[in-house]
């Protein structure tokens, strides 16, 4: 980032003073952690950095998704509508939406800032843009994501099978009682 904008706001290498390179988040990112320092650089210069206040959404459930989000500071609630169940937080150095970069489809959750926070956001063109530049590079972030997206899909499934169980063993339970 040693642009004329990035020389006038501070930024030096990649960070503001006083702040971690935008690197090594990255490289804390399993989707980015197998990256060469020059991928990890082609990856840093297509990101869009943005802060978001208390309470301000980043995204809404049943919108379309757009890109993946990685966190630098602060607080993300992801919450379930209509009713706002909170589902996860995410803090420095977590991830959510990268979804997103493989379907555009709607979101499946909202993401509310909970605190001030600094997240980078990593959005579909891009990632386009970049497997048309480097398609190499674009192979493995896309073979990433999908890992990512598969092991969490297998652990659902665990978590679905056993509240099932749960759910029949009530059931045996109350009809046994009935």
């Amino acid at each position: 980032m040693n642009t004329p904008w990035g020389r006038l706001f501070g930024y030096r290498n990649g960070r503001m003073p006083g702040q971690a390179r935008v690197s090594d988040l990255l490289m804390r990112v399993p989707i980015f952690e197998e990256l060469s320092a020059r991928e990890l650089q082609a990856i840093e210069r297509i990101l869009h950095r943005r802060e978001y206040v208390p309470e301000e959404y980043i995204f809404r459930q049943g919108e379309p998704g757009m890109g993946m989000y990685i966190m630098q500071k602060g607080t993300v609630a992801i919450l379930s509508e209509p009713d706002n169940q909170e589902l996860f937080q995410m803090k420095d150095g977590d991830f959510f939406g990268e979804v997103a970069l493989l379907d555009q489809g709607p979101r499946s959750a909202t993401a509310l800032a909970r605190t001030n926070c600094v997240v980078f956001g990593f959005f579909h063109p891009d990632l386009l843009s970049l497997i048309d530049r480097n398609p190499r590079l674009g192979l493995k972030i896309i073979l990433r994501i999908s890992r990512h997206v598969g092991e969490r899909l297998r652990r659902a499934n665990e978590r679905v099978l056993a509240l099932t169980q749960k759910l029949e063993s009530v059931k045996q339970v109350t009809a046994r009682e009935g």
